[in-house]
């Protein structure tokens, strides 16, 4: 017994002796997205109040491509040991559904470390188009049947979703016009080659003030506190709610203590006055909580868009 006793407690110390002597040396934070988006911007807020709290850089890797899957993909097969970060986002549960033969299963293969932030979308339409809220798209749309093309930063995206859902909600009819990216779709709907678009708003928010797109709504189920006079889309949809998600995952596998320790460190920073005021120009609200509380966010938007996606019958890229 004494043996046994001896072999725990040492198991236990070399448990503490992993979390006290973490970080040793520099962390990889993967981004599966080109640098200079939403995502890539709350990455490098975040990693710089890492990297000055933990006492080692944080060191932003963009690897796009695949929908998201090679980023994840290399983050699953990293060496669990805390070194290797993914940041989680909306792709991670759509892509569950939207794809077919993904080699990983990721509510499985990743540890859920922490939430970050919710980004609201935005329903936005062109100028041309003569309506001044969701009732009076709803009604034209009823009313052109056919007429109303619907841009999306790409198919399976949060954006395209965020459509599907309204689509699905509403009975309204409108083709789905997928773009690489918000740039393009923003531009033609700035030009009017389409009519409406459920983007982030961190990347629309100029264009709305600037007067070249219409807002009608955020997704979010509270209206947006920088757009205050902005009425969300369910006012008038009744319970529809879309809405971006982040947080950090690691490999499967990680010690706890190490998660626990991340964990810790990004509560602090959803904390913090300043921290906060730099998300909340991203139009984000925090998501603090434990490991296993980032995990049901994960599960639960895994579920909701499952639906859209088999619902909607979208397609991957």
């Amino acid at each position: 017994m004494k043996r046994i006793a001896l072999a725990l407690f040492l198991a236990l110390l070399g448990k503490l002796a992993v979390a006290a002597d973490y970080p040793a040396h520099p962390i990889k934070w993967v981004v599966p997205y080109p640098p200079a988006g939403t995502t890539d911007v709350l990455a490098r807020i975040m990693a710089s109040w890492f990297s000055d709290k933990l006492g080692q850089p944080v060191l932003i890797e963009n690897k796009p491509g695949g929908g998201n899957n090679i980023g994840v993909e290399y983050v699953v097969k990293a060496t669990p040991d805390g070194y290797t970060w993914l940041l989680v986002n909306p792709a991670n549960g759509i892509n569950t559904t939207l794809y077919k033969n993904l080699p990983f299963n990721f509510l499985t293969d990743m540890a859920p470390v922490a939430g970050l932030i919710r980004t609201p979308n935005v329903m936005e339409v062109t100028n041309a188009l003569p309506v001044k809220s969701v009732a009076d798209f709803i009604a034209y749309c009823k009313a052109n049947p056919g007429k109303i093309n619907m841009a999306s930063s790409g198919s399976g995206t949060s954006v395209h979703l965020s459509g599907e859902l309204f689509k699905s909600m509403t009975g309204c009819e409108m083709l789905h016009v997928p773009y690489k990216g918000a740039g393009p779709a923003l531009t033609d709907l700035i030009a009017g080659q389409v009519q409406v678009l459920f983007d982030n708003l961190p990347s629309s928010a100029g264009h709305i003030k600037s007067g070249r797109i219409r807002a009608l709504a955020v997704t979010s189920s509270e209206r947006e506190p920088s757009m205050p006079d902005l009425p969300t889309v369910g006012e008038t949809v009744k319970g529809y709610e879309a809405t971006a998600w982040f947080g950090i995952g690691m490999p499967k596998g990680t010690p706890r203590d190490i998660i626990d320790k991340v964990n810790a460190e990004t509560n602090r920073a959803l904390s913090d006055p300043g921290m906060l005021k730099r998300l909340s120009e991203l139009g984000g609200r925090p998501i603090k909580g434990t490991p296993e509380d980032f995990g049901k966010v994960i599960k639960m938007e895994t579920d909701k868009w499952a639906k859209v996606v088999i619902q909607s019958g979208a397609k991957a890229e």
